[in-house]
């Protein structure tokens, strides 16, 4: 089968899972069709199966590649100090990264349903791995004794819901500045988990 004129792998592919990531996050996994991406990136809807076998895995891929780039920008960040400043770098992490990648936030928590049960298996290894980054964070504190945390999985759950919270409302050029939100989410997380 020819290829679509104008279409080379390298900027395809790319383009196909951001049209994808978008169509998805703005009407749901279960509304968009291959055929939708298709128009929307320029291609005939049989090109698309030269990417992606299929509807499942575009979501899936576009998951886990949100969830590994996650992991690695926690990774690069400077680790150390006592567990507040840690607490604090990951309250400020968690806000930025996130602000960055809304469709993507959205598709991550909104979609697991969608996803196989191999599928999903996978993807909730990887939250569970970015959970318990935060979670060993909560038990240094409780261990140094300046965190009070009843239970450290429940308090990890609630405050990544907390941060997450962000996307919903955030606008550029609102009432506060990135910096200003940050402050005020990082001193409510504070006071939640100080003894």
């Amino acid at each position: 089968m020819a290829r679509t004129q104008g279409s080379h792998s390298g900027i395809t592919g790319p383009r196909i899972r951001d049209a994808a990531l978008r169509l998805f996050a703005q009407h749901g996994f279960a509304a968009v069709s291959m055929r939708q991406i298709a128009r929307e990136v320029g291609v005939q809807a049989g090109a698309l199966y030269n990417y992606t076998p299929d509807k499942q895995s575009l979501l899936f891929h576009l998951m886990e590649g949100h969830m590994t780039e996650l992991l690695a920008s926690w990774g690069d960040q400077p680790g150390g100090g006592d567990s507040l400043s840690q607490l604090e770098a990951f309250t400020r992490f968690h806000i930025r990264f996130h602000l960055q990648r809304p469709d993507a936030v959205f598709i991550a928590y909104m979609e697991l349903r969608n996803l196989s049960p191999e599928n999903f298996i996978a993807i909730e290894s990887l939250r569970r791995e970015y959970e318990n980054a935060l979670e060993s964070i909560l038990k240094k504190g409780v261990t140094e004794g300046v965190l009070l945390v009843p239970d450290t999985k429940i308090a990890t759950l609630a405050v990544i819901a907390m941060l997450n919270g962000v996307n919903t409302w955030y606008r550029d050029g609102g009432r506060l500045s990135l910096d200003q939100v940050e402050v005020i989410y990082w001193e409510m997380v504070r006071r939640a988990m100080m003894v």
